[in-house]
């Protein structure tokens, strides 16, 4: 048991989600980190985060399964007590122009990028419901506003969420719980790194470079902490990359 704030953020070992961890961890929460393969990536995020004193730990599940998730967040909350934010951050690509793409492509990244957020609100939305509060933050896409050739099934996953998180907002409102989401536009990650032709992109976006992983961080922490107020909005953080 705690009597910090619970945050749990899923794909929390790597990238914008460490980097979502870190920040929730410097204001004072006790973050918990889902992962799915890599135990040393994940072992040292927490590392980090116990040493900004956060009561942190580390849990490996497949996101997509409903099973594992349902049996690891009851160990989260028999922990913890609680979980008053939850970062559904968890997310892959595999990009190919939709006439080639196979099935085993769509449905990894839908599986992933978009069921995985129905599996993992579920258990915690009752927890939430319950506590008559709590904050989710969804992490969506630039691309799943605007499109991106070769990323159909990575734009319709984070368009879903985009939904997912607006009708969510309307249903949980009245139990103080938000839901509102992040739309990052191109963030410097290990997903992003061997993109082609990235002069191009720059070219489009206003602040000409691309973003970090602490700028995302701050916006989820701004929706998770900061604000009581907010609630079925889509921040779209990209340098000016949509204007």
């Amino acid at each position: 048991m705690t009597d910090k704030k619970v945050v749990l953020v899923t794909g929390g070992s790597r990238g914008i989600g460490r980097a979502c961890a870190l920040e929730l961890a410097k204001a004072g929460c006790d973050v918990v980190i889902n992962f799915a393969g890599n135990a040393e990536a994940a072992a040292k995020t927490v590392e980090e985060l116990k040493a900004l004193g956060s009561n942190s730990e580390s849990y490996k599940f497949d996101v997509s399964n409903q099973a594992e998730v349902d049996e690891n967040i009851a160990k989260i909350v028999e922990k913890y007590g609680r979980i008053d934010v939850l970062i559904n951050n968890a997310g892959i690509t595999r990009d190919d122009l939709f006439i080639r793409m196979g099935e085993d492509k769509w449905n990894a990244v839908i599986n992933t990028n978009l069921n995985s957020a129905f599996y993992v609100s579920k258990p915690v939305v009752k927890l939430m419901m319950k506590q008559r509060s709590g904050a989710i933050v969804n992490m969506s896409s630039v691309v799943g506003l605007y499109g991106n050739a070769g990323q159909a099934n990575y734009a319709a996953a984070k368009a879903g969420l985009v939904g997912f998180t607006k009708s969510l907002a309307k249903e949980l409102g009245s139990r103080g719980v938000r839901v509102n989401a992040v739309a990052p536009g191109f963030i410097a990650t290990d997903m992003t790194k061997d993109l082609p032709n990235i002069d191009e992109y720059l070219k489009a976006i206003a602040l000409r470079r691309m973003g970090k992983a602490e700028d995302i961080a701050a916006a989820v922490k701004f929706l998770a902490l900061d604000t009581d107020y907010i609630t079925g909005q889509v921040l779209e953080v990209d340098g000016g990359m949509t204007i």
